[in-house]
């Protein structure tokens, strides 16, 4: 059995243990073309925890250009019912849902316009942040490495090279090259729900996050929780949503974000490449979207519904994960997103806020847009009610 093999087995069983897949549960699997050695070996992992049924759904980005490509304009941001209905019949059924992330065709959407790609951001759906707030479901996304996406990292090296090298890097960055994968995950958890509750602690009145290209004020709400490494759902089940995950996240007060922000890694949306972003935020609102690539395809994203363009989610990231470390750009939200601090544009978790009237002041949207704005340049501090600034995060180390 070669190497790759190995991790392969050992993603799969670490996705089932992200998920927490339960005995006579249905496990809904989100794939790519490319991964479909994985999306099997999951499958096989989920039967043998005891899985009801394991139904894998597979895209394919070349497929997705030939829509964008040519289809009447107004249909490219229809999403099938029988999609969404599979997504809430899995919520009404408190299954378990594992995606495979990571670009299987970075290059699919080449040449076409960006504006029309924007609109559509299948296989997202619509109703996701819905089903998620709802916690009905377990569930978590690992990145499975393919050839054409190890080209886009690794530009200089052969096509073999350049897999293997990338499955070394999801190995590390996933711990699949300890001895117990699960146990060092549970032990990172531990230390990240740590810096969590420290934040929870000091109950700021909202974050200042300033460095190279970004002075942003972002106002939390007064009983906004920091969140970090598992969820649990509505049945008590804990679960891993992201893995790697690296981050410390809360719910923002969508009506008071100031200043501008500046990307620090290229964003994948749907299949188009977003760098060089620059957003301008007043009142909450973003009222100004530039780019150097791409940017039509996430102003079009952006203004896809009236929550699209206020924050949903303020994240923090320090220099103790792997990922960051490895000064590596991904071009994967899951792990780019765990390599910086972030702020994502759309939809918010209800969870972190623990006041029953200030979850419905919470951000609602059908999209949630995650963009890195972190660097070890980047300093984040906490501002009190009574306006006190007190240092929370400085070179990526935590000073709370």
């Amino acid at each position: 059995m070669s190497q790759i093999d190995v991790w392969m087995d050992k993603l799969a069983e670490l996705a089932v243990f992200g998920a927490n897949v339960q005995e006579g549960q249905l496990v809904a699997v989100t794939s790519f073309v490319g991964k479909e050695d994985v999306a099997r070996r999951i499958a096989r992992a989920a039967y043998m925890r005891g899985a009801k049924y394991v139904d894998v759904v597979t895209f394919d980005q070349w497929v997705k250009r030939e829509r964008i490509a040519h289809a009447a304009e107004e249909t490219l941001d229809y999403a099938p019912p029988w999609m969404s209905q599979r997504l809430l019949h899995l919520s009404d059924e408190h299954a378990a849902r594992i995606t495979l992330s990571g670009p299987h065709a970075p290059r699919a959407l080449e040449g076409l316009d960006p504006a029309r790609a924007g609109r559509d951001l299948l296989p997202y759906l619509p109703e996701t942040g819905e089903v998620v707030n709802r916690r009905t479901t377990n569930w978590t996304i690992v990145p499975v490495p393919t050839p054409e996406w190890a080209e886009l990292v690794y530009p200089d090296l052969g096509r073999d090279e350049g897999l293997e090298r990338l499955w070394e890097a999801v190995a590390h960055v996933c711990r699949l090259d300890t001895d117990d994968p699960e146990a060092a995950w549970t032990q990172r958890v531990k230390v990240l729900k740590s810096s969590a509750s420290r934040l929870t602690e000091r109950r700021f009145d909202a974050l200042r996050l300033h460095g190279p290209g970004t002075d942003l004020k972002i106002g939390l709400l007064p009983s906004s929780a920091w969140q970090a490494g598992d969820f649990v759902t509505v049945d008590g089940l804990h679960h891993l949503p992201n893995l790697p995950t690296e981050e410390t996240f809360t719910t923002p007060d969508p009506e008071r974000v100031d200043g501008y922000a500046s990307a620090t890694m290229p964003l994948e949306l749907a299949g188009s490449v977003v760098s060089g972003i620059r957003i301008e935020f007043k009142d909450g609102r973003a009222v100004g979207i530039d780019a150097e690539q791409g940017a039509e395809a996430l102003r079009t994203a952006a203004s896809s519904d009236d929550g699209a363009s206020r924050l949903g989610e303020i994240a923090l990231v320090d220099e103790e994960g792997r990922i960051g470390k490895l000064r590596t750009t991904f071009f994967d939200t899951l792990i780019d997103e765990n390599a910086a601090s972030h702020i994502a544009l759309g939809n918010a978790y209800d969870h972190p806020v623990e006041d029953a009237d200030e979850k419905k002041r919470i951000n609602a949207s059908r999209v949630h847009i995650d963009f890195m704005i972190g660097s070890p340049e980047l300093a984040v501090d906490g501002i009190t009610v009574e306006g006190d600034v007190v240092p929370v995060l400085s070179e990526g180390t935590w000073q709370i």
